[in-house]
This record gives C-alpha cells, structure tokens and sequence, in this order.
C-alpha cells in the first residue's frame, strides 16, 4: 500500500502531494517542500489536507511468471561486461551488465545498479552522481549562441507555465494576460516567452527600480531601504508604481533575484512575472475606471515591497499594503493567491536558470546573456540600414495626438524616434509613463527583424527615444494613467509602423470593457482588426500589438459571473480598402443577470483607424446599452453605465486601416 496526501496552504491553490509516513513529521515535511518547491513557507500557516489517497499493488498472474522462469542459465560472459538471465537475478547488481529477457536486453550503463522487485519489474536506480564538466570558453559560437537564445526563451515558457497552472484568477488562468521574463544582473532583459509585449519592453525598468533601491557593494551606498538589507537569498519583491517601471496599477510584478551558487555577493540575474489583477482597488470595480483623474482613483501603488523575506511569505504586510488606501483592493484573498503563482513561477525560473549555471557554468551563462543581447543589437542596426527618415502624427478620441518622428543615421547605423510634438500631459488617463513608449519601439523593432532572436534590450541599444518630460508619454508623478498603458500604446505602436510605412494602423485599442458589483469583478479587452501591409491584408477578430492576451470561454464566463453572452461575431466590411485590405474588427454582446456596474475604456470610436500610403481608413468601434425596456444610450470611447438585469451592452470593435491605393 502506497498512502498519499495532497495538502496545501489555506487561502492557497499549490497542492502538494506527499507520502504518509509514520512518523508525526508530515506539516514538517509539507513545509520543507513548499519551500523547496515555491522559494517560501509559512512557519504558522495553516495547513489544508484536500485529498487522501491510497495505491495498491499485486504481483501478476503466473503467466508473466512463467514467461520469465523458461529462461535459465547462470551468468554468461560477453567481453568485459557480465550477462544475467532476468529470472536468475537476486539482490543488486551493479552496472557495467545486460540483462537478457526472452524479447529484450537491458543494458545497464556504469554508475548504474539494477533489481528486481516483488512484480518482477526491474529497477534501474544510478548509484554515482552525474557531473557535467562546465563547458569551456565564453567566446561567443553560433551554435551555442542559438542554443542560448532557446534555451533562455524555454525558461522563460517554463515560468509561464507554472504561473498558468498555479493560478486560479479568470484573468490569469483564462485569458493569460501575464507575462514571465529572464534578466541580467543590471536589469536589461534577455528573453522572454511570447506573452504581453508591454509587459515585456517596460519590466526590466521595474528590476532597474529594485537594484536602485536595493543597492549593490559595486554601486556604493545607493538608496537602500530602511532595513538596509539590500539583497538577500529567498527574497522577492513586488511593484505595480507606474512612475517606477509600471504599466498600470492592475499590472503587479514580483520579481525574484537569483544567485547561481553560494559564493555571490549579488544577484548574477533576475528573474520576474507580472500579472493583470482583477481589482487593486480603485474607484471602480475593475480597477479600470474610464473616470479616473489621479493615480490615487486608480488604486493601491505598491512601490519594491518585500514580498518573500528570505523564505517567509509576508502575507500580513501584503495585506496591509492592499488595504492601505481610500480605495483598497476589494478582493485581497484573489490578490494575494495570484501573488502566490506569479512567485512560484519565478521560483521555477530561478531554479532552471541556476541549473544552467551549474551545467554550463556561472561566467558562461553571462557571457551568452551578454552574446544574445550584442546579436540583438546588430539585428536592429541591419534593419536600420534598410529604413528610411519618416514621420507620422496620429490623433486620439479624446483630442490627443501622438507624434513621432524617426531620424536614420547611415554612419553610426542608429536611430533616433523623437517624440516631440506629442500632446503635454493630460488631464484625463490617457497618460502613458515613459516605460511603455520604450515598450512600444522595442516590440515594433523586434517584429521588424527577420532573425529569429528573443526580444531582449539588445534591440534598443543603437535607437535614441526622445520622449519630452511632462508630455502625455513621460508624464510627472501623480497623473492618471491607467488607459496609458493599453490605449496609448496601441497609439504609440501604430505611429511608429506607419512613420516606417511597414505597416498601416490596428484597430488602436484594446476595447477594455469591466464590469462588477460587491461580490463580482471582472476585465477583458476585446478583439479587432490589425492593419494591412504592403504585401498582405490585415487580419480580422485578432487581438493586435501590445496585448496577446484570450477571451475567456464563454462556458467559463457564464459559469462564474452572473452574464449571458449573446452575440460574439466578425463585423463584415469594417476593415480599410485598399491595395491590401483591413482586417475587420467584432460585434460583442452582453446580456446582464444582476445589477452590476459596466465600464468601457476605449479609443477609436471618434477618429477612425488610419490607411496609409493611399490606404483607406477603417470603420472606427461603437458601443451602446439597450435597455430591456428598449431604451438605447450610446456611449463614446469611455464611458459607464448602471447595468440591470435584463440590459445588454453592445460593443463593435474597430477594423484595421488599409494599405495602398486600389490602383497600385
């Protein structure tokens, strides 16, 4: 009999399963393994026994038996390996050997042993430890370097993995807007998997925050914490400010510092995961409020907290944090157990990135993040030789325009994207920091390089961005910018496409559409079309540029929240004409079960989505509530309503623009 108990922490969803021993140490062990499994454990949490199990076995019938007793002979000799008969064996024997059945041999390699057990199974079990000799030279090969470049996008998977299979929010598990990536020792990112590229081009100004505060011994004194404990092994950190690396408030990062052995004085890397979380408070449910004027009506700012203080989950500051301003979050428990997956996705990342040091060797692991970053580099500056000097202006719903201008220089084979003449900080949400320009130009010169390479800072390095102070894009602490991070974005991306005349504008928005009550709080953004190029036509019902995130199933959708989805469908004929076409974007409707409050945060319901080189523009969104009296109100790009049951809010997305002229 094997006896089983899968256990867990309360207010968690990480089971882990354990053999029942008979000694009294089972929480003992649970916590061990939580620890080793996690990178933390709770001395004084308590401890959920979910399940209990037991396996039983019996040995087979006689006709295995038989089959396996008609061989006889004692051992034979073939050359300096000995031979057994599988039926003669008794106790352990010790590699080098074969073991012959009747249809198959069995080698046993040296550093092996092998036995037999009650069942006739033969177990192989290695007896001497393996060692991998650290692979030699840091001189970059380009072999190696593109089994770096995988293997560091394979980590980064890994993480999101374990992040998706951990949580249990609809926002992370369902619709996977999350995002898991690897970092140097200084913070530049290295790889990521393809996740959510806002995410991905602005966390690594979030582990540049952490180093700040956190100080180095090579960087002197710095602005260490109050503590002045600067790094420690089994610690992370969590962050959502905007001003240091953030997108919005929902996004919470944790990030986890790896040492690759013992003797490090400092982190030899970093590794994070950042996550949309439902609610972080705010004055709408949602945490996306289309109202918002200040920072603080969004929510609680969290600013390098100590999430995990050398193993010990710090659930009770988290808490504190949470509920720590006029608009705390409303659900801390979903809080704090997303919190829970985003760390045990970065503990898995530590652990294999550590692994890798180990195997190939701590100064090779950096010398390749340095190698991969450098080949990055030289893709750009090849895409730089075949650009050309562009401009384009794009302007918002709400009277706001963004403007870039992109200056090539063939000697030095950089670049500058000069974003003066964009519109000065706004008084509305609108406001984008300055972080997630930076990740708007490295996704849009990463999709322009044909070299399969991760996207990493290396993109970045041979492009200058010009980004005025007190702008809508690099706006001054304390501003509104929750939409900033998924609408001005999708501006900023689109600008910068069309000054390279690569690309036609996407619809231009994410369509954010939240809605909630007191026991219910929910987010998506919404699909459309993306923009045409000059050798394809864009694509219809797709979610474009900086997000890459999915709609949650219906089933599931219905099932959890008290809405009726009534109509999800393709809206024909929205995408631009041209030489090559639009995509179209979608009509989405909503049936409300309960009275809840539904919120729209959008852009391109006014200005249409661009065509460019002769390209027509396409058919800008819409959104309305009818009533179940049949009353209808139409709402702009932004916009809430009282919704009751009965009401449905109808929301048609944006096409893509078109490109070229009909009569190219």
């Amino acid at each position: 009999l094997n006896p089983r108990a899968r256990l867990r922490f309360a207010g968690s969803d990480s089971t882990l399963t354990l053999d029942l021993e008979e000694d009294a140490a089972l929480a003992a062990r649970f916590r061990a393994e939580h620890r080793r499994r996690f990178g933390y454990s709770e001395a004084e949490g308590q401890i959920i026994i979910e399940a209990l199990s037991v396996e039983a076995s019996t040995p087979p019938g006689a006709i295995d038996t038989v089959g396996i007793e008609a061989e006889t002979g004692g051992i034979e000799a073939s050359g300096p390996w000995p031979v057994f008969r599988r039926a003669q064996i008794s106790g352990e024997i010790a590699g080098p050997a074969l073991v012959v059945d009747p249809g198959s041999t069995t080698v046993i390699e040296p550093g092996w042993s092998a036995r037999l057990t009650i069942d006739n199974s033969l177990i192989l079990t290695r007896t001497t430890p393996i060692v991998r000799a650290p692979a030699e030279g840091t001189a970059v090969d380009p072999v190696r370097l593109e089994i770096f470049n995988n293997l560091f996008m394979a980590i980064a998977e890994e993480m999101g993995v374990v992040l998706q299979s951990t949580a249990t929010s609809v926002n992370i598990k369902e619709r996977l807007d999350f995002s898991c990536a690897l970092f140097d020792s200084h913070g530049a990112l290295i790889a990521n998997a393809p996740h959510i590229p806002v995410h991905l081009g602005s966390m690594g100004d979030s582990i540049a925050r952490v180093i700040e505060a956190r100080g180095r011994a090579s960087d002197g004194p710095g602005e260490k914490p109050s503590d002045g404990r600067g790094f420690r092994r089994g610690d992370a950190y969590v962050l959502n400010d905007p001003y240091r690396g953030g997108t919005h408030l929902p996004d919470i990062t944790v990030i986890v510092p790896v040492f690759y052995d013992g003797t490090s004085a400092e982190p030899d890397a970093f590794v994070a995961a950042r996550g949309h979380h439902a609610d972080i408070g705010g004055i709408a449910p949602g945490s996306m409020p289309p109202e918002s004027r200040t920072i603080e009506d969004e929510g609680v700012l969290i600013d390098n907290a100590l999430l995990v203080d050398e193993g010990r989950f710090c659930e009770g500051a988290i808490r504190a944090i949470l509920a720590s301003t006029s608009h705390p979050a409303r659900n801390p428990d979903r809080n704090i157990s997303d919190l829970r997956a985003q760390l045990a996705a970065c503990t898995r990342g530590a652990e294999l990135l550590q692994t890798a040091a180990r195997e190939q060797g701590a100064g090779v692991v950096a010398a390749y993040m340095d190698h991969v970053l450098a080949n990055a580099e030289e893709s750009v500056r090849r895409l730089l030789d075949r650009l050309e000097d562009g401009h384009f202006r794009y302007e918002m719903d709400n009277g706001a325009a963004v403007e870039v201008a992109i200056r090539i220089d063939r000697a030095s084979r950089s670049a500058v994207f000069d974003f003066s003449g964009t519109s000065d900080q706004l008084p509305d949400n609108f406001n984008a920091p300055r972080s997630i320009t930076r990740a708007a130009a490295l996704y849009v010169l990463r999709t322009l390089i044909d070299d399969a390479i991760p996207m990493n800072d290396g993109c970045l390095r041979p492009v200058e961005l010009i980004v005025p102070e007190g702008s809508m894009l690099n706006p001054r602490p304390g501003a509104a910018v929750v939409a900033g991070n998924v609408e001005t974005s999708q501006v900023v991306t689109d600008a910068l496409f069309a000054a390279c005349r690569s690309l036609a504008p996407s619809q231009g928005t994410m369509n954010n559409f939240t809605f909630g009550n007191a026991r219910h709080q929910y987010y998506e953004t919404i699909c459309g079309g993306s923009g045409a190029g000059p050798d394809h036509d864009g694509t219809s019902a797709v979610q474009t540029h900086m997000t890459n995130s999915r709609l949650t199933d219906p089933e599931i959708l219905e099932t959890r929240l008290p809405v009726r989805l009534e109509r999800f469908a393709i809206r024909r004929g929205s995408g631009g004409e041209g030489a090559h076409r639009g995509g179209d974007g979608v009509e989405r409707v909503m049936t409300f079960l309960e009275p809840m409050r539904a919120n729209m945060l959008a852009n391109r319901r006014r200005i249409a989505p661009k065509g460019i080189c002769g390209g027509k523009d396409a058919a800008p969104g819409r959104n309305w509530v009818e009533r179940a009296d049949g009353t209808r109100e139409e709402l702009g790009a932004t916009g809430s309503a009282e919704m009751q049951p009965g009401d449905r809010f109808v929301i048609w997305t944006p096409g893509g623009g078109g490109f070229g002229g009909t009569g190219e």
